[in-house]
C-alpha cells in the first residue's frame, strides 16, 4: 500500500458524502507499534483506513469512533495495559480502554467526527426555487434540484416543492415519498390541501402527507423571490436547530460539516 494517502482517502469520503471519523495518534509511551502523528479514517461501518497500531488500538478506536459519530463531538481516548486501568477516565479526563497487547505500551488517540452538511432538495425550476438554491448554498446546505436527487435523501435532509404550477402533483408526490422528515411547499394552504387530498385518494399514506408544511417559510411579509427565499431558508434553519436540540446527535452537523 505504498500509494496509500490518508488525505486523499479523507477527501474521497467527503466527496461521497459518507460520515466518518479521523483518528490521530497524538502520543505514545513505552513500546508500541503506533507512532505519534499516524492517522486513519474510520468509516460509519467501522472500517479503519490507515495504520494506527495493533488490534487493541483498533478495537478501541472503532468503539470510540462509533460513539463520536453518534454524539457529534471529538474525544481523546487512551489505550493502556489492563493492569494500569483503574477507572474509565484518567485523572486528566481522557477516556481509557484496556489493552491486552503484549507490548505493554500506551497510546493516546484523538477522534474527530465528520458528517456532511444537511441536504436541501428542491423540486422546481422557478425564480423562487433558484433563489432558495442560491441562499441555501451560502448557508452551508448541500443543494440538489430535481427528481434525480430523491435516492440520496435521508430523514435529516429537507425537501422543498417550489414547482408553482409546473407539475405540482407529481412534484409533491415525489417529495412526500422521500424519507425526509421535513417537507414544505410554496403554495397556499388551500391549494396544498387539495393536492394532498388527491394524493391520499390515490393511495399515498396519510402519515406521509401529514409532514407537509404549506405555505413554506416564516411570515416576514416577503414579496419578491429573494425575500420569499429568505423566509423559506429561515424556517429550514429553525427546523435544523430544533431537530438538533431534540436529537443531540444531529448537533454534529453544525460542528463538523
Amino acid at each position: 500500500m505504498t500509494d496509500f494517502d490518508i488525505f486523499d482517502t479523507m477527501a474521497s469520503l467527503r466527496e461521497s458524502g459518507a460520515p466518518f471519523c479521523v483518528a490521530t495518534v497524538v502520543r505514545t509511551a513505552d513500546v508500541t507499534s503506533a507512532k505519534a502523528g499516524a492517522k486513519a479514517a474510520v468509516t460509519e461501518e467501522g472500517d479503519i483506513l490507515g495504520h494506527l497500531g495493533g488490534g487493541c488500538v483498533k478495537r478501541a478506536v472503532k468503539t470510540a469512533s462509533e460513539e463520536a459519530l453518534a454524539e457529534g463531538t471529538p474525544r481523546m481516548i487512551r489505550i493502556k495495559p489492563s493492569d494500569k486501568v483503574v477507572t474509565l477516565l484518567d485523572p486528566d479526563g481522557v477516556q481509557t480502554f484496556k489493552s491486552g497487547c503484549p507490548s505493554g505500551g500506551t497510546v493516546d488517540v484523538l477522534i474527530e467526527p465528520y458528517r456532511p452538511a444537511h441536504r436541501l432538495v428542491i423540486f422546481g425550476d422557478t425564480p423562487i426555487a433558484q433563489a432558495v438554491a442560491a441562499h441555501a448554498t451560502l448557508a452551508g446546505f448541500r443543494v440538489c434540484q430535481g427528481p434525480g436527487c430523491v435516492e440520496q435523501i435521508e430523514p435529516r435532509d429537507f425537501v422543498l416543492v417550489a414547482s408553482q404550477g409546473q407539475g405540482d402533483a407529481d412534484a409533491l408526490r415525489s417529495a412526500l415519498e422521500t424519507s425526509a422528515k421535513r417537507v414544505s411547499m410554496v403554495a397556499s394552504h388551500r391549494k396544498a390541501q387539495v393536492l394532498c387530498d388527491k394524493l391520499i385518494a390515490a393511495g399515498l399514506a396519510e402519515d406521509r402527507v401529514a409532514r407537509l408544511k404549506s405555505p413554506a417559510g416564516l411570515d416576514i411579509g416577503a414579496i419578491d423571490p429573494h425575500e420569499i427565499a429568505l423566509s423559506i431558508l429561515a424556517e429550514i434553519v429553525q427546523w435544523r436547530h430544533a431537530d438538533s436540540k431534540a436529537n443531540p446527535e444531529e448537533a454534529r452537523d453544525e460542528k463538523t460539516a
